[in-house]
């Protein structure tokens, strides 16, 4: 893994380097840049270089697992005195540190994903807490759109263990079940390894061994692909309601289908977008918000055609 990042930390410093003295460099480091929902997030950071003037390095690990890989990036962009960096830690804890010691040197401005560390300037993010609270809202509605009840078992499969963002969704969906859902029963929380292959096998184990399963709910992008094409292969879609979180083609297709349905969907582009131009903001002293909520909302079959839905579900990438 850390190969790739040192071919990263390689264009990292070749693009500071060429920026001119008149352009601030504020690069933004994410967590995997081929994932959809990154790039995304990165499509908005360019536009607003584009048209704030900031020379926008992207960076990012080859997997969201690759936790030294995004730590040396981090210190490598520091390293080449940036205005500021605009970061999206991989994982709480390890990256608490390298956080605290970067704002030493150069305001750093968190997204989508918390770390262990006081020392953000500001932090723009989904309020992952409410995001598990309405995927649980949605999953009950899709169970009794199946079922004619708000009743049965449930399970909730995460991308992997200690990231800030989903143990908080994580946090939302299990409190929002016990206050609201009762005769819901929480029977299965597993922990994948950050791949699709194995939310697919996870949610085949649970459709085997829970014949009362009614509800799914995959707190990511890449765990939905899994259980959405778990749910396909095995011919489920109209015993188990399944709800995801982010989307892509792929999981748009499987909401078209029935596959999934619903899913809840953040703003990536407004958080790549007012990422830059909050850190640019703070490198000129300015005040910024310390905590910026960027919004979630569910979609349905039912609402997925209606422009709002429409702008968050074919956001523009290049």
């Amino acid at each position: 893994m850390l190969g790739g990042a040192a071919v990263l930390m390689g264009v990292a410093a070749a693009g500071m380097a060429s920026a001119s003295a008149q352009q601030p460099t504020i690069p933004i480091i994410v967590k995997d840049t081929t994932s959809f929902y990154w790039q995304i997030v990165l499509a908005g950071a360019r536009q607003a270089g584009k048209d704030l003037g900031v020379n926008v390095p992207e960076l990012g690990a080859q997997a969201e697992t690759d936790i030294n890989g995004q730590i040396s990036i981090l210190e490598n962009a520091v390293s080449g005195n940036p205005a500021a960096v605009v970061i999206a830690p991989t994982e709480r804890t390890a990256l608490g540190a390298p956080i605290t010691e970067a704002a030493q040197s150069v305001p750093v401005i968190g997204i989508d994903s918390s770390a262990e560390s006081t020392a953000f300037t500001s932090f723009l993010t989904t309020d992952n807490v409410q995001g598990g609270r309405i995927a649980a809202d949605g999953l009950a509605e899709a169970i009794k759109a199946k079922t004619g009840k708000v009743a049965g078992d449930v399970a909730l499969i995460t991308n992997a263990p200690n990231a800030g963002s989903l143990e908080e969704r994580k946090k939302g969906f299990t409190e929002q079940l016990a206050a609201k859902y009762p005769d819901l029963k929480l029977v299965a929380d597993r922990y994948a390894d950050g791949q699709a292959a194995t939310g697919l096998n996870i949610t085949t184990d649970l459709l085997t061994a829970n014949p009362n399963l009614v509800g799914i709910f995959a707190s990511n992008l890449i765990m939905a692909q899994g259980a959405g094409q778990s749910i396909a292969e095995n011919n489920a879609k109209d015993k188990v309601a399944l709800v995801g979180f982010d989307s892509d083609d792929r999981l748009v297709g499987f909401l078209k289908d029935g596959v999934i349905s619903a899913l809840v969907v953040q703003d990536p582009y407004r958080m790549g977008y007012d990422g830059i131009k909050t850190a640019l903001a703070a490198s000129k002293k300015e005040t910024v918000e310390k905590n910026v909520d960027t919004g979630a909302n569910l979609i349905t079959t039912a609402n997925m055609n209606e422009p709002r839905s429409q702008e968050l579900l074919n956001p523009k990438v290049k």
